[in-house]
């Protein structure tokens, strides 16, 4: 059920100007309203179970209108990406160029390259992953459905800072930054966008955004960060809270979190002068695709482990008004919860469902009601997820 967010679209209906000894009443003109709406996933994984499929468009299949109804959806890859080395799964990960490019033509079209994973294949795949990334956005520039694609988290050189992006869509401009927190292996890190979760790197990284804000002037600041934190946790610590809250103050609309692997917590802040929702966090949106619940346990839908099958898709459509002066107040006008589940069918596939009422019922048509039990549970888990409207 879609969240609708209350917003104030009432002004003082007339204008009084001075000119000379004159005083004349202008009524307003309408203002003009347009919107873009994002949607975020999480993280986007091959393990062997994954990668061992025919196919891979199918993984996606259940879920590809609703990304693609969003104009922008964003995922984190999460391992290299690179043809000239063999798939690997778990601890060393390593995707060819098919298994990730299935999610984009699903619709997915701003990706994460920037995880504990960057450099599992060492130098070689990092370098293999950015060729694929500018091979895949060059390609994509003048694709008929207007789809460009974009990835933030690698650096062309040690000496560059970050490596962001600038993203134009339908009027509006988007600023695309992803960092991560925590690597495996400290190889290569000059090459990415690693910011440690440090007292010095916590600075660092504010007073970047706070810089790249006022050098890349646009709509929406949306910051990616792969967490250093600790897995299959659901609780946000405050001192992480209250990072994010400056990030935020330092020019950031939204904080975009991955790395527990389940889904967590999210924040919608409002601001108390002008009675707007204008920033959002989410803590983390699980896996989108994974082979981590290989084994569900279809008698213990509440163990722990079982939230790693499931993910968020959160949709917020962003609000954008011009006034008399052309000012512009962008605000979050709408967000939707959309959450998933990856399925194993009666071939071994790994897809993506929806986790709601219609996939339960195919289920049970299916013969598979140990599986529609499950899934009955699993939705009832992931709506109790939290999300919270915080007034500053």
């Amino acid at each position: 059920m879609r969240n609708f967010v209350l917003l104030f679209f009432a002004f003082l209906p007339l204008l009084f100007a001075v000119s000379g000894c004159s005083t004349v009443s202008k009524q307003t003109p309408p203002e003009k309203e347009d919107t873009l709406t994002l949607l975020f996933a999480g993280d986007v994984m091959a393990h062997k179970p994954n990668f061992n499929m025919r196919g891979y468009n199918k993984i996606w299949e259940s879920i590809s209108g609703t990304v693609q109804s969003a104009d922008l959806a964003f995922a984190n890859i999460e391992a290299p990406v690179s043809k000239d080395l063999p798939y690997s799964s778990f601890p060393n990960f390593n995707m060819h160029p098919e298994y990730p490019e299935a999610a984009v033509s699903a619709g997915f079209n701003v990706f994460s390259l920037v995880n504990n994973h960057t450099n599992d294949q060492g130098f070689e795949g990092m370098r293999a992953t950015a060729k694929w990334a500018e091979t895949v956005h060059t390609q994509t520039q003048n694709a008929e459905n207007g789809r460009t694609v974009y990835f933030s988290g690698l650096k062309k050189t040690p000496e560059e800072k970050f490596s962001s992006c600038i993203i134009k869509k339908d009027g509006w401009t988007v600023l695309f930054l992803a960092v991560t927190e925590i690597l495996n292996r400290p190889d290569f890190k000059t090459y990415m966008n690693y910011v440690p979760y440090t007292q010095k790197g916590r600075e660092s990284l504010t007073a970047f955004v706070s810089a790249l804000r006022k050098e890349n002037p646009c709509d929406i600041f949306v910051l990616s960060v792969h967490t250093d934190e600790t897995e299959y946790v659901p609780g946000v610590a405050e001192k992480r809270r209250n990072y994010y809250y400056t990030l935020l103050e330092s020019g950031v609309d939204v904080i975009w979190a991955n790395h527990p692997h389940i889904i967590r917590e999210r924040e919608i802040i409002g601001n108390e002068r002008t009675g707007n929702l204008e920033k959002l966090i989410m803590y983390g949106n699980g896996n989108t695709i994974s082979g981590q619940r290989w084994q569900p346990e279809l008698d213990n839908p509440l163990n722990d482990r079982e939230n790693t099958g499931d993910g968020l898709m959160f949709e917020v459509t962003f609000s954008r008004k011009h006034g008399t002066e052309s000012e512009k107040n962008v605000i979050i006008k709408e967000t939707n919860p959309c959450y998933i589940t990856t399925y194993i069918n009666t071939n071994w596939e790994f897809i993506i469902k929806n986790l709601d009422s219609d996939f339960v019922d195919y289920l049970k048509n299916a013969g598979r009601h140990k599986w529609a039990s499950y899934i009955e549970k699993r939705i009832e888990i992931c709506g109790k997820t939290k999300e919270t409207i915080l007034w500053k």
